[in-house]
């Protein structure tokens, strides 16, 4: 494919013009020329090209000092351009982000001043790095106050990636107007990447490293000194050291530290094969106590999960107490203050464990969330500015951590030791003038100026421009007895320092032992106890959905137009339905047990009666709570309670050669007068909201009828002209799964299968011509199925089967029944 501009045209009456296009406002007036190329090619370089900035640019923190290139720039503007030490006054926020944007990052003022805001957030960072005053937002979730309202300044573990920015200990770059120059890195001295984290989204790869303890990784990072690796490794054994320093660095750092505390639910296994692969997830839940009072028991939350608003967790929990779905509770109140305190107060009739109902909201709400770990980082390439994008383990994170910090500290040396050979060198150029100043004086009075000075100085003593500028400038009360002894005496100090550096730049063990007496000294100032407990014992799996439910009978009603709801009892005479609509079943049972929705697509819903929404009006729609496909509808609703379904008072029974599951059965009735027997074991567990299939359709056909039926029971289907067949339900065949099922009565063409039903039930059959028959027991004589059946009248189509009202099912003479038969 070639571009082509905006002016070009195809063939045409006028031709084709030139590919080259002129603008009068254009500098210069010229031609602008058009370069051919393949589109689908230019596209993918640019793509690419955007990738990568957003990789490195924005999205990745660096492994070496943990911060993205936004933080970077934030914290040093703070120190190097404006000096806002964690001893400095607080300056507004506004002049920061200003000079952020207008120095080093070209990017919009909101952005900066939203990462700004995130490192300023105490329940964001483990150990923050800006110290704000003023409304930088909460935990709540509320906004921070516009950057002209509030200021900032460093804290004090922000000075520990800084202070030796000075000493040429890292690599600048020019900035991105070339005006200036800004630090690829900071010499950070602590593992900073782990210690607060980071969350990214790039193009194909985010990250997600969770907050540790800072004495914890300092500690482990101490202790991997002996397990770096060599100048020559074969694969094999990289790998047997890299497990070893997994197991070292697992001695010390226990798991994640989220600065919001609480329970991280996770083997130590699963934490070792998480730092190891450097992705995984974890469990994380809040805290709670119980608070006993004279009438009262309370809930008392103290933690919330890291990253979750507050106030949106006392909302959904709110909500669950309004919508009645855990009656154990009945207030919820935000008591927060600097501490996290939500009271949850219980219900002291229900009797409920505080454990039980802690269960039901980590599992529904955000009280308990799933924390994702990904270690994607920028990792350090040799000769190159930008790192490139890897996914570390924790070892491999410290390890990287390390050999920069060595390369760090070996500069920070390197640059101690330049100074002091500097000022040696000046301080030897006055140890010689002393040893001679009278006739360095004299040599001076006699000198015709500074240069002619300095000239005869350099000649006379052996010594350099340096020597000679240094000493020209001295003044001459330093040239007193006690000043000169001082002189002396900073010399050999100077010296003793020198030879001490020279000795630790020569030796990798002297290097490695000062950076390990950084690192002791770094974690005794900083260390703080732990805020999250790590416990492998998961609450939630003690219980089952049962355990939530407060039992007690119930009854639901299911309309034929779609529509549930769930009372303590139902009166059909008195009770709301639409207009138009009337009841299709009456299902009862405990709140336990689930009601099955049978459709006419041959699609079986399961939902729990619990929840079921109560309501005294005309309740809620099925498709509501799960999703139909087009033009699917109700055909029938039973419920699983082995007082209205026996069939789930016994052991489901095992598939034999003589598989026959026991009764009721449940059978289908097709359109096309195909018919199925079933059992509902399959569909006995609660189902998604796409449901479990109970029969198969041909195209185009549908059930019309689906029905409770026993071994001795007989079924009748009527077919739109009048004809009527019964046969027993033991002529439908018994499925184990989802078929076709037989032919159950004949049909002639054009004619279909109006309605089925149990043949001892009275219908009333409405005809198209007006008028209406009840057709009941014995109506007809059961015969085969697969026949055409009796012809009830000559002439007329059937517009409507009316069928039996559903009658209320008497759960206590149920329940008596029960125990009558287990008696006998």
């Amino acid at each position: 494919m070639t571009v082509r501009t905006s002016d070009e045209e195809g063939p045409s009456s006028r031709g084709r013009r030139k590919a080259t296009r002129t603008h009068d406002d254009d500098e210069g007036g010229g031609p602008i020329p058009v370069t051919p190329g393949d589109l689908a090619e230019e596209a993918r370089r640019k793509y690419l090209n955007y990738a990568l900035s957003v990789i490195t640019s924005r999205a990745l923190p660096d492994v070496r000092d943990g911060l993205k290139p936004v933080q970077r720039r934030i914290i040093y503007t703070m120190f190097a351009d404006l000096g806002l030490t964690h001893d400095a006054r607080h300056r507004k926020s506004a002049k920061v982000v200003g000079d952020v944007i207008g120095k080093y990052h070209p990017h919009g003022d909101t952005a900066v001043y939203e990462a700004m805001v995130r490192l300023a957030q105490d329940w964001v960072m483990r150990a923050p790095l800006v110290d704000g005053m003023g409304n930088f937002g909460s935990i709540d979730g509320d906004s921070p106050a516009a950057y002209r309202y509030t200021e900032a300044r460093l804290t004090k573990v922000a000075s520990e990636l800084l202070t030796e920015l000075t000493r040429e200990t890292v690599d600048f770059r020019p900035t991105y107007d070339g005006t200036g120059k800004e630090p690829i890195t900071l010499p950070a001295r602590f593992p900073h990447l782990l210690v607060n984290g980071s969350t990214g989204i790039a193009v194909g790869m985010a990250t997600n490293v969770p907050p540790h303890n800072l004495g914890e990784v300092v500690r482990a990072a101490i202790a991997l000194i002996p397990h770096l690796p060599p100048a020559r490794e074969d694969e094999a054994a990289a790998e047997k050291r890299r497990k070893e320093a997994l197991k070292v660095a697992l001695k010390a750092i226990k798991g994640p530290d989220f600065p919001t505390g609480g329970r991280l639910v996770a083997t130590r296994k699963e934490l070792a094969e998480l730092y190891e692969e450097g992705k995984g997830s974890c469990k994380l839940q809040g805290e709670w106590k119980v608070r006993e009072e004279d009438k009262s028991t309370f809930i008392v939350i103290t933690s919330v999960p890291y990253g979750i608003e507050k106030s949106a967790l006392v909302e959904e929990i709110g909500e669950i107490i309004a919508a009645k779905k855990l009656p154990q509770l009945v207030g919820v109140q935000d008591l927060s203050t600097r501490d996290v305190h939500i009271e949850l107060e219980v219900s002291r009739k229900s009797g409920a464990e505080p454990e039980l109902i802690m269960a039901y909201l980590f599992k529904h709400t955000r009280l308990q969330v799933t924390v994702k770990y990904d270690f994607t980082c920028l990792v350090p390439i040799a000769g190159a500015d930008v790192g490139r994008p890897d996914r570390l383990g924790l070892a491999a994170i410290l390890e990287q951590f390390l050999l920069y910090r060595q390369e760090t500290v070996r500069r920070r040396f390197e640059y101690d030791l330049r100074k002091l050979r500097e000022r040696i060198h000046i301080l030897e150029g006055f140890e010689k003038i002393f040893d001679a100043l009278d006739e360095a004086i004299k040599i001076i009075r006699r000198s015709d100026g500074r240069t002619d000075a300095g000239q005869k100085l350099m000649k006379a003593f052996g010594l350099d421009e340096v020597q000679t500028d240094a000493i020209l400038e001295t003044r001459l009360y330093r040239l007193a007895k006690l000043e000169i002894q001082k002189i002396r005496e900073e010399l050999e100090e100077k010296r003793k320092a020198a030879r001490k550096i020279e000795a630790i730049l020569k030796s990798p063990e002297k290097l490695w032992a000062e950076i390990r007496g950084e690192l002791e000294a770094l974690a005794e100032e900083y260390a703080e106890p732990r805020r999250t407990r790590i416990s492998d014992e998961d609450v939630t799996e003690e219980f089952t959905a049962e355990s939530f439910i407060v039992k007690e009978d119930a009854i639901v009603l299911v309309t034929r137009d779609g529509w549930i709801k769930r009372q303590r009892t139902i009166n059909l005479a008195s009770t709301r339905m639409r207009e138009g609509d009337e009841a299709l079943a009456l299902v009862g049972g405990s709140t336990t047990e689930s009601v099955i929705l049978l459709t006419n697509k041959g699609s079986a819903y399961n939902v729990r009666i619990n929840d079921v929404p109560q309501s005294t009006g005309h309740g809620t729609p099925v498709q509501q709570l799960f999703k139909f496909k087009d033009g699917e509808r109700l055909v029938a609703a039973v419920g699983t309670d082995p007082r209205v379904m026996p069939e789930f008072g016994m052991p489901k029974p095992e598939l034999g050669e003589e598989y026959e599951e026991p009764y009721p059965h449940m059978l289908a009735v097709t359109r096309s007068g195909m018919a199925l027997r079933f059992t509902l074991w399959p569909h006995r567990e609660v189902s998604t909201t796409r449901g479990r299939m109970f029969g198969k359709l041909r195209e185009g056909d549908e059930f019309v009828a689906v029905f409770k039926v026993y071994a001795e029971d007989e079924v009748c289907a009527l077919t739109r002209s009048g004809r009527l067949l019964c046969c027993t339900a033991q002529e439908v065949s018994l499925l184990s799964g989802p078929g076709l099922g037989v032919i159950l009565i004949k049909l002639d063409d054009g004619d279909e299968v109006a309605g089925a039903f149990p043949a001892a039930a009275t219908v009333e059959v409405e005809k198209a011509t007006g008028g209406s028959m009840k057709v009941g027991p014995g109506a007809v004589k059961a015969t085969a199925r697969g026949g055409k059946g009796a012809e009830l009248w000559k002439r007329g189509a059937v517009k409507r089967i009316v069928l039996p009202e559903p009658a209320l099912p008497d759960l206590e003479a149920a329940e008596a029944a029960k125990k009558q038969t287990k008696k006998a």
